[in-house]
């Protein structure tokens, strides 16, 4: 059955692009500055993935923005005038003004085009965990359910989409105001990797301070275990800050606790995540208890 109504979103869901064309899904994207250069938004380039990766390894300075409500309207509108209603699935809003931008869009649409409704959804989440919760939706959407009952879905389940990630160098969330200047510089000396994972609120939040990578990718497989709900055919997604060796890895990590049949995805972290995460962020999604 064909969904009844249109999905959007924000380049920071961390989809594969056949993703969104199979499923019809636009996106409209987050930028980033790079060494004074701008890429994505509305009138930037675009940067292949590994040199964008490679740039931050080399020191580039890099500073990222958020998606406009100009940007968004004509998204949205263009649904509206083909008699489409539109469900905007939104990059979290503690984390980014994004979610402010769809909302200013659509209601100033909605005014404009009576009879036509424009929801938004806060993801509470980014990367392919905001990935997840899109595939939900469009498997619920192209089920028959309407827009109302699929962003009831989504509201719950958004609750339990796990997000769970560690981070290979402090000095990008020490960039980004995440940590202190002091912490860095102890952590790095001990070779401390964070796990790290999204609260209830969609900020970013602490777990454990592991030493050593190794150990610190078996503490996510072994958390992930410890949060999973997963029914037969629930998928797990990996995103990667180009450290493709590790993500290989926790796929078998993975495999080990949740079986060998078990779906798993593996994409790039964005570069908008990837700025505040730095290469060799390594994350893993998927559904599970409430957030804790």
């Amino acid at each position: 059955m064909t969904k009844t109504f249109d999905i959007i979103t924000d380049t920071c869901s961390g989809m594969p692009p056949e993703f969104y064309e199979e499923h019809g899904v636009a996106v409209l994207p987050l930028g980033y500055t790079l060494d004074g250069v701008t890429y994505g938004g509305a009138d930037g380039g675009s940067m292949p993935i590994r040199d964008f990766y490679q740039k931050l390894r080399e020191g580039a300075d890099c500073h990222t923005f958020q998606v406009t409500a100009e940007q968004v309207r004509p998204c949205i509108e263009k649904s509206f005038r083909e008699g489409r209603d539109v469900l905007a699935v939104v990059f979290s809003s503690a984390l980014s003004g994004t979610a402010s931008s769809f909302s200013v869009a659509a209601t100033s649409l909605v005014e404009s085009y009576p009879g036509r409704k424009a929801l938004v959804l806060d993801s509470m989440g980014g990367s392919m965990g905001e990935g997840l919760l899109i595939e939900y939706l469009l498997k619920k959407a192209e089920e028959g359910a309407s827009l109302d009952e699929t962003y009831a879905y989504g509201e719950k389940l958004k609750r339990h989409i796990q997000h769970l990630f560690t981070v290979d160098d402090l000095e990008f969330l020490k960039k980004g105001g995440r940590i202190s200047p002091a912490v860095a510089v102890v952590g790095k000396l001990l070779k401390i990797k964070p796990l790290l994972h999204a609260t209830p609120k969609g900020t970013l939040g602490p777990i454990a301070k592991i030493v050593g990578r190794k150990r610190a990718l078996e503490a996510l497989a072994d958390e992930a275990k410890r949060r999973a709900e997963l029914e037969e055919d629930d998928p797990i997604f990996i995103a990667h800050g180009d450290c493709e060796e590790d993500a290989l890895r926790m796929q078998e990590l993975l495999r080990e606790r949740f079986g060998q049949d078990r779906r798993i995805l593996i994409n790039y972290v964005d570069p908008v995540m990837g700025t505040h995460g730095g290469p060799g962020i390594l994350a893993v999604f998927f559904r599970g208890k409430l957030r804790e």
